[in-house]
């Protein structure tokens, strides 16, 4: 039975609809993208999840239940902004939302021992919120939505503010997290996390999904354009070569080709190596944020 389901779910708000019929699944020990503009229902289905608004139409369902006191003990939450108390000390905070997710004091104080150590910051236990950095912050908040061990975790940016070596902590510890079995709804802007920790997604355009499956699958069905190309000395001739579209030349003596079709690939090997060796050649897929692009057009968050 999957932990978390939602089927053809619908949300107004007042004459404007913010969500519309979107369905998913998220497996047991899955990471599952949910991704979109601004204005696009992602954080409308976050708050349908986590049960602060219902559904005007469809069913959302948490191991084949609706939502109850029992299902919001198995959800936890990582907001984009963050909400811990600045002036209250990390251990007051974290063990006091423990206890509300039905920890006694005792278990939600040693977890929370527990995810200092794993996060290496064990000196911040009396410490207050507004004395953290703002990584720590996060790390902090982070400790707040899995303190109670859910089930389900709704992570909304959760490397936000984190420096590159806390982001590799952070996503390693996600993926700790799915490998022990919990289901993860992980929305984000930055679509390289998407391709590192998620299998299947949903891209949402204007209230709607306008594209949803495993990232193996939507690559397939979008073309190969892209050629990396890197030799020891300049190639020259390379934008006349029928079927390139476009040229970018690298710093390093590197190039990249946008190509109308992939067969184009094997032109321009075969011309760059007339004019010496190849360092590297490759035909890229697409990467997701050139497919989100494609998806949903080429608006700013």
């Amino acid at each position: 039975m999957r932990p978390l389901v939602l089927e053809r779910v619908v949300k107004h708000y007042g004459d404007k609809t913010a969500v519309s019929g979107i369905g998913l699944e998220v497996a047991e020990g899955e990471i599952y993208g949910l991704l979109g503009a601004n204005g696009a229902g992602k954080t409308t289905t976050m708050r349908m999840v986590l049960g602060l608004i219902f559904p005007d139409e469809g069913d959302i369902r948490y191991f084949g239940k609706p939502y109850g006191p029992e299902q919001l003990r198995m959800l936890g939450y990582l907001p984009e902004e963050r909400g811990m108390y600045p002036k209250v000390k990390v251990s007051d905070q974290i063990v006091y939302l423990g206890q509300l997710r039905g920890l006694s004091r005792k278990d939600a104080d040693a977890n929370l021992k527990r995810w200092l150590e794993r996060f290496e910051i064990p000196e911040h236990y009396d410490k207050k919120v507004e004395e953290l950095s703002k990584g720590n912050q996060q790390k902090i908040q982070f400790i707040a939505s899995v303190i109670h061990r859910p089930k389900i975790v709704i992570l909304d940016e959760a490397f936000s503010g984190l420096d590159p070596v806390n982001v590799e902590l952070l996503k390693a510890t996600v993926k700790e997290l799915r490998d022990s079995g919990t289901s993860i709804l992980f929305s984000t802007h930055r679509m390289e996390h998407v391709e590192e920790l998620c299998r299947n997604i949903t891209i949402m355009h204007r209230s709607r999904p306008v594209l949803q499956g495993s990232i193996k699958e939507i690559k397939s069905r979008f073309p190969m354009e892209r050629v990396v190309l890197a030799a020891d000395k300049p190639i020259s001739g390379l934008d006349s070569i029928p079927g390139v579209v476009k040229l970018a030349v690298h710093e390093n003596d590197g190039y990249e080709l946008k190509v109308k079709s992939p067969d184009v690939a094997q032109r321009i090997l075969r011309h760059a190596l007339e004019q010496g060796p190849v360092r590297r050649f490759e035909l890229m897929e697409p990467t997701l944020n050139e497919i989100f692009i494609r998806t949903v057009g080429e608006s700013h968050e």
